[in-house]
């Protein structure tokens, strides 16, 4: 029905407990996303908390987008404290969907909120496993299914439901106003 449900592109892999301090900095957090420059400002940052050991960079020195519009995490992703800071810089740098094992509850439900990106449950772990950045990957968010590229090995993903819906009209706010709830 809509051009949202395959998303294809080169994947980030990130581990387990992922969380809103790795994905953008307290530093940052004076940023405002409302203002369309600070937006852009906030996608250079994004994933700019990660450790050293990740040798590669999500958003490259100087760029305000990444060549990674999906990131594969493991468990717990977007867990620390509460703030829709961070899938706004998420969505600011391009990414359209996090697939993870777990979601930390409140991360999840500031993607739905803001509306920035497609927040997915793998059905198992094995994508973190056999995965790696890079990788090219096409989702498809009807069938509930990441296919990779490269072999054509397809992986089931849980299905979104009613937050797809929600995340393509822009967020909570813009779906409601949709659907007539508000004005």
């Amino acid at each position: 029905m809509s051009h949202h449900n395959i998303i294809k592109g080169k994947i980030f892999v990130v581990g387990d407990n992922i969380d809103t301090d790795q994905i953008i900095p307290a530093q940052y957090l004076n940023l405002v996303p409302t203002n369309p420059d600070e937006y852009k400002k906030l996608g250079s940052y994004a994933l700019c908390g990660l450790p050293d050991s990740y040798k590669t960079r999500f958003v490259k020195d100087g760029e305000f987008k990444t060549e990674y519009p999906i990131i594969i995490g493991a468990n717990n992703f977007g867990c620390g404290s509460s703030r829709e800071h961070a899938p706004v810089s998420l969505g600011a740098a391009g990414t359209k969907a996090v697939i993870a094992n777990s979601f930390a509850r409140i991360f999840f439900r500031n993607c739905i909120a803001t509306g920035e990106v497609f927040p997915v449950e793998a059905t198992s772990d094995i994508l973190t496993k056999e995965l790696k950045t890079g990788d090219e990957v096409e989702i498809n968010l009807e069938k509930n299914e990441l296919t990779v590229v490269k072999t054509g090995k397809t992986h089931k993903l849980k299905d979104i439901g009613d937050v797809r819906e929600v995340v393509e009209a822009g967020g909570i706010f813009n779906y409601a106003r949709k659907k007539g709830m508000i004005k």
